[in-house]
């Protein structure tokens, strides 16, 4: 039986019972000691899980732990669950913001960020308004939801722009001075983009930006194409007002219909992977916020499974540094941070169907697991889809490539973790859940990291000849921006080819 007739088959009745992999065990708690008589000891109730500060982020007056104060400030350092906020953690993307800010103010157009989950996207957003709010723009955020609508959306606009900027209003105006907005002004009927258009059209003394956050989210083809009208008639009048929206997509058409229309209003930048530059940049900014410092090793291990994601560097620093501190240390090591990838791994895990975990389990025992996950690595940023292509620039032997393309053709077929991508560039492939791509992107970086670490016999012993070329593979990945960075005196990062072709 073929090993990927064993995917799909079920597994042996003396296997079902057991364990499917997880990426890291938990001791089981001990049973509380007890005294001669019976009684628990005085220190097991100390021992007890506590909160380590307050809900106004003060220190608890209950605890001991002399790092306590360290913890607060890596929460605050590294936030891989939120966006940044804090201009002192912005980690590289200088030109990127650069670009933004002058195509807003010099060529006064519309612009959209768009890119794939986790890159950054919001951060940036939040960046580039704060920036805007020290020029005196008005600027108001908003997040879109599924039920988005325009009249909603604009609504809230008015209200947080003063009445006293309407030309139509001085500023001693009684209406004015009792902080009246220009949703005062609004008729009670549903809004349109030309009336929105006509309020703002009446804005003087100030500009301002609106912000639509998470663009993609809303289901309603009627407010895309309303936004679309909108940007064309706030430009075609050169109103005082500009949009930024930001959204998950893989290239421009994806997020705003009608692009045709409004394509010389707007300045589309599809956010890329970081560098390993500015990933260390990143980790470096958390290392003088918090006190927790990454020894070299440690920051090359991140930046190299982070893959260019700030998300994935944010939260391997986060845990790393816990982990650290949790064994009275504010230097962080290699072991912080492996033991930082398995609990990453865990939480990825957790978000894959018990189908597909099944499948990954059992790919791992031929093999091919490995192989896999240098792909994923490939298709991270590249709206998790691959082709041929990647397959090619990855392994330079036509035998090798021949052979696996062929299995990922097999395992497609089969819908094994893969299924079949068609679009405007051909034939691909995509995975076929979207956490699958980050956890079989991390085992394989954990896995090669680590071994290349150890002397050059030990890793290369006893090993599938699958994962040997995988391994090469690996390697070749990391060289593109090692090679970049080694001017620098930088850590290597793996940089699996973006995806240029799209957009």
């Amino acid at each position: 039986m073929s090993w990927i007739n064993r995917l799909l088959g079920r597994r042996p009745r003396a296997a079902q019972g057991a364990q499917s992999g997880p990426v890291f065990s938990v001791a089981p708690l001990a049973a509380p000691s007890r005294d001669e008589t019976g009684g628990k000891k005085a220190g097991a109730a100390s021992q007890f899980p506590r909160f380590q500060s307050t809900a106004g982020d003060q220190l608890s007056t209950r605890l001991t732990d002399r790092f306590a104060a360290t913890r607060i400030k890596l929460r605050s350092a590294f936030t891989p669950s939120q966006p940044i906020t804090d201009r002192r953690m912005f980690a590289g993307r200088i030109d990127v913001l650069t670009t933004l800010i002058r195509s807003l103010e010099d060529q006064r157009v519309h612009v959209i960020i768009y890119g794939e989950r986790g890159i950054g996207k919001t951060s940036l957003v939040h960046v580039l308004t704060q920036a805007a709010q020290d020029a005196r723009y008005i600027v108001v955020y908003c997040s879109c939801g599924a039920g988005s609508n325009f009249d909603e959306i604009f609504r809230a606009v008015a209200a947080d722009i003063p009445l006293l900027f309407h030309s139509g209003f001085a500023p001693t105006a009684e209406q004015a001075e009792r902080g009246g907005s220009l949703a005062d002004l609004l008729p009670a009927g549903p809004l349109s983009p030309r009336l929105v258009a006509d309020l703002f059209a009446k804005l003087t003394g100030t500009r301002v930006l609106v912000v639509l956050d998470e663009f993609d989210v809303c289901e309603s083809p009627e407010f895309r194409r309303n936004i679309a009208e909108l940007i064309k008639n706030l430009s075609d009048r050169s109103i005082r007002t500009q949009l930024v929206i930001a959204g998950v997509a893989a290239d421009l058409t994806q997020l705003v219909e009608h692009i045709p229309s409004i394509r010389r209003n707007i300045f589309a930048l599809q956010v890329p992977k970081m560098t390993a530059a500015e990933i260390s940049h990143l980790v470096e900014n958390g290392e003088e916020i918090s006190g927790v410092a990454f020894d070299r090793a440690a920051l090359d291990f991140i930046v190299f499974v982070a893959n260019g994601s700030p998300y994935l560097a944010s939260l391997l620093s986060h845990h790393a540094g816990l982990a650290a501190l949790d064994k009275a240390r504010t230097k962080v090591s290699v072991e912080d941070v492996s033991l930082a990838v398995d609990q990453a791994l865990a939480e990825f895990r957790g978000r894959i169907s018990k189908h597909s975990q099944a499948q990954i389990d059992q790919a791992a025992k031929s093999g091919v697991r490995h192989v896999l996950g240098v792909m994923a690595g490939a298709a991270l940023f590249n709206n998790g889809r691959f082709d041929g292509r990647d397959v090619d620039a990855l392994y330079p032997s036509a035998a090798t490539a021949a052979n696996f393309k062929s299995t990922v053709e097999e395992l497609a077929t089969k819908r094994i973790l893969l299924e079949f991508s068609e679009d405007e560039f051909g034939k691909g492939y995509r995975f076929s859940e979207e956490s699958v791509l980050p956890y079989l992107w991390i085992l394989a970086a954990q896995k090669r990291f680590l071994e290349s670490r150890k002397p050059a016999p030990a890793a290369a012993a006893e090993k599938p000849a699958a994962e040997k070329v995988a391994d090469k593979a690996a390697d070749k990945i990391a060289e593109k921006t090692s090679d970049k960075a080694a001017a620098k005196d930088e850590p290597a990062a793996p940089a699996p080819r973006a995806a240029a072709r799209q957009g």
